[in-house]
Order: structure tokens, then sequence, then C-alpha cells
């Protein structure tokens, strides 16, 4: 009996070190992708965020996510998101869940990416709620390219969201739409090895990343200095 309760808790230990280790996994494939995500932005004039919109800009949230359905359709994703702090520093990475709910007649499939360019220090803190609508918690505008420096202005600038997505795949249909971006504290426990939340580990600077976030930190540092 005894050797059969000790088999019992070397699996339940076994069982919890690979889900661990599976999320830290997934976490660092979600933060990579979002790092490819802005470097295809980033390299393609028709879709490029100009240098102007990144010196002001105070956060930025990364977006993949997909859409599919016939008749009343889901769009479900992951997030990252990354702020400026008070010191003009760019914080590590946070994980977050994007979603979305459509009624309507569609049919289809498509991956869409998008890039919130948050443009005050207030904005950003609307995300340490469970639920942030798109949209609906802070004006958003579609945010000017880089062959469009001529519709750069003050007005645009002050703007709380910039918004900048593009479409691969096909969908077709008019829907009825409410997109939320929500906070994901498990994945950034296992990523991070902290107890600490979404609020912690944007605005401190005591937490420490894995090597395997360094190379988006260091992209946003040069393309955002």
């Amino acid at each position: 009996m005894k050797k059969l309760l000790s088999f019992s808790l070397l699996a339940v230990l076994l069982a919890g070190s690979h889900t661990v280790a599976a999320t830290f996994k997934e976490s660092v494939e979600r933060i990579e992708s979002c790092e490819a995500i802005l470097r295809e932005f980033m390299a393609n004039p028709e879709t490029a965020i100009p240098a102007e919109v990144l010196q002001r800009a105070r956060g930025l949230v990364i977006l993949n996510q997909a859409r599919g359905g016939f008749v009343i359709g889901v769009k479900d994703g992951y997030a990252i998101l990354m702020v400026k702090r008070s010191d003009n520093t760019w914080s590590l990475p946070v994980l977050m869940n994007a979603g979305e709910g459509n009624i309507g007649f569609q049919i289809g499939f498509t991956r869409i990416e998008t890039i919130y360019v948050l443009m005050d220090d207030e904005t950003p803190r609307l995300f340490f709620r469970n639920r942030f609508l798109t949209g609906v918690d802070a004006k958003a505008v579609a945010g000017p390219r880089v062959r469009e420096r001529e519709h750069i202005n003050d007005d645009v600038l002050s703007t709380p969201v910039l918004v900048y997505s593009k479409q691969r795949g096909l969908f077709a249909g008019l829907s009825f739409k409410g997109g939320y971006v929500t906070r994901d504290d498990p994945a950034n426990r296992a990523l991070y090895s902290t107890s600490y939340t979404l609020p912690e580990i944007l605005y401190s600077n005591w937490i420490q990343p894995p090597a395997e976030v360094q190379p988006l930190l260091n992209y946003v540092r040069q393309i955002a200095p």
C-alpha cells in the first residue's frame, strides 16, 4: 500500500511539472509569435508604424487571432502587452488572452494580426481589469502607416489607441462584434517563475526575464527608443 501511494504521489508530481513545462513552452511560443508579427509589420511600408508614433508610444499590444465559423463565429487568440514606464524604459511583455464574439451570417476562416499602439499612460492601466473592451474602454482609430506620414499630427498622436491590422485567409460576412482582451496571470507566472501578476510584472524592475524573451525586448527598444 505504501509503495502504491508513493507511486501515485510521484505520478502527480510528474504530471504537475509537465503541465508547468508545457505552459512555459506555450508562453514562449506566443512571445516569439508576437515578435514575428511586429517584425513583419515593420518590414513592410504598407503596414509599418512610423517612427514618430513609436517614439510617443506608451505601450504596445500585439494580438494574434483566428476567426472562423458559419452563421455564428468566434474570434479567439492571444496577445502580449508592453508598457513604457515612468523612467522611459520598456517593460517585460505580459501575456494576455484575446477574443471576440460575432453574431450574423458569416463563413470562412482568417488569421488576424493586430497591433495597438497605446499613446498615453492611462490606457495601459485599463488592462489591469479582468477584461478590456477594444474601442469601448478607450478611443481607438486606425493608425497612420509609414507611407502616410502626411497624416501624422497632434490630434492623431493624442488618440489613446492607434490600431494597425492585417488579415490572412478568406472570410466573408456581416457581423456584430465586441472584442476584448483579458489577463492571463497563470501563463505569466509560468513564464517568469513568479507569483506576481500583470501590474507588478509590467511596472517593476526586479523580475528577471528568461533568455527567450530578450529578442523581443531588444527589438522594441530598437524601434521605439
